[in-house]
């Protein structure tokens, strides 16, 4: 039947709702989505979120936390807590006999989290030691570095998980504070869907959730990344080099040509071996195993990126190919024959990008989310098909700030 948005009333706040029913599958899927909540919202304590998603993932102050993932296993529920950039995310995914339960347990959680200096120094300890195996994942240093150089004195320079040093500063009442602020039913988005009619399912929702405070709603916030080209060089004990770049690419989620940025992305870098990337730099050059770049564009930022792998001796080769091939992509633009190829694969593949209700709904949200109709990707669609190839690359050419590329390598 496909989604449907409703808006329900907590304490004087309307939420948004996002729900499909699901006759053909006994079962809950249940997302609170928290927006503005992700790790934007760190400041000074840059991976404050992490530490509180995994605070959350501990259960209740009254059970513990082996008691409490004891009565999830018990009943095969599904709860666990994420966070990304700009979201925070408690999913609860069970089967239909027992989703009574699972909301039960979801309110527990939410009235009585786990708040223990002991559980809280666990966390900090397990988090310290992934930080430190992560110094010799160069891939993670050069991802890291290139965020501090493009996105620098703003929430994104900060990795997600922090530092060893803002780790080791967290505390239990900044923790709490965290969680106060973020669970707020004024940053809520619903998504759920399942074998339920939707006035059953909220009814049971609401009751779980009206724990939740109704005091503060967390501004968004807009992000540009940086235009003067960077090149930052780390050196390690390593035997090949490692390239992370990126520039910015001015697009709002709203824009009535992005779907032009998809098509473009998908020719220069996300199509694999069919990408102008893969193409020149590993078939014909053979200078890497894989090469990919990418227009991410979100709600508070957007910008091209992407990554290799190569030899010691090839970096600098292999660094300047990248900026010649992203010049011309854009002097230029693209073939006839680039552009049905791209047509051919992002029409042909939509289809798998809906199998699941899990998928469904992650739609619907991400389309509600961004401000755009339900109807969107259909749309998106017939307009990729009716894509003209000058139309095309007169857009290409109208982004030449994606030539402003920083990098990050690496290297021994």
């Amino acid at each position: 039947m496909g989604a449907i948005i409703k808006h329900i009333n907590i304490k004087g706040v309307d939420i948004p709702v996002v729900f499909e029913q699901e006759k053909s599958l006994p079962i809950l899927n249940l997302q609170l989505v928290f927006t503005n909540s992700g790790y934007m919202q760190d400041k000074k304590h840059s991976g404050l979120t992490s530490i509180s998603a995994k605070l959350l993932n501990e259960g209740t102050k009254k059970l513990g936390s082996i008691k409490f993932a004891e009565k999830l296993e018990n009943s095969a529920i599904s709860l666990h807590t994420s966070n990304g950039f700009e979201t925070f995310v408690i999913e609860l995914s069970s089967l239909k006999d027992v989703h009574e339960k699972g909301l039960k347990l979801l309110s527990d959680l939410l009235k009585d989290p786990n708040y223990s200096n002991d559980v809280l120094e666990k966390i900090k300890t397990i988090q310290t030691g992934s930080l430190k195996r992560k110094e010799n994942d160069f891939d993670y240093v050069a991802s890291n570095n290139l965020k501090k150089l493009i996105f620098k004195d703003t929430p994104l320079e900060n990795p997600s998980a922090g530092t060893i040093k803002t780790i080791s500063k967290i505390k239990l009442e900044d923790v709490e504070k965290q969680l106060k602020n973020n669970l707020d039913l004024n940053n809520l988005i619903i998504v759920v869907g399942g074998d339920f009619e939707y006035e059953e399912i909220i009814s049971k929702i609401k009751n779980s959730i009206k724990v939740l405070n109704a005091q503060n709603k967390n501004k968004e916030i807009k992000i540009s990344p940086s235009s003067k080209p960077i090149t930052k060089e780390t050196i390690k004990d390593t035997q090949q080099a490692y390239i992370y770049f990126g520039s910015p690419f001015n697009v709002n989620v709203k824009d009535e040509d992005t779907y032009m940025a998809k098509v473009a992305s998908f020719i220069l870098g996300g199509s694999g071996f069919g990408s102008r990337l893969m193409e020149e730099i590993r078939v014909k050059r053979g200078l890497a195993y894989s090469a990919y770049g990418y227009v991410s564009i979100n709600k508070s930022y957007s910008y091209f990126t992407g990554y290799l792998q190569t030899k010691l001796e090839s970096a600098d080769e292999a660094k300047n190919l990248v900026q010649s091939l992203v010049n011309e992509f854009v002097k230029n633009g693209v073939s006839k024959d680039e552009l049905d190829s791209a047509k051919k694969f992002l029409l042909g593949s939509e289809p798998l990008r809906t199998e699941t209700l899990s998928q469904r709904l992650n739609r619907a949200f991400t389309l509600f989310y961004k401000g755009l109709s339900q109807d969107y990707n259909e749309k998106e669609l017939e307009k990729i098909e009716n894509l003209k190839l000058e139309a095309l690359n007169k857009y290409i050419k109208s982004h030449k700030e994606i030539n402003n590329l920083s990098f990050s390598i690496v290297r021994k």
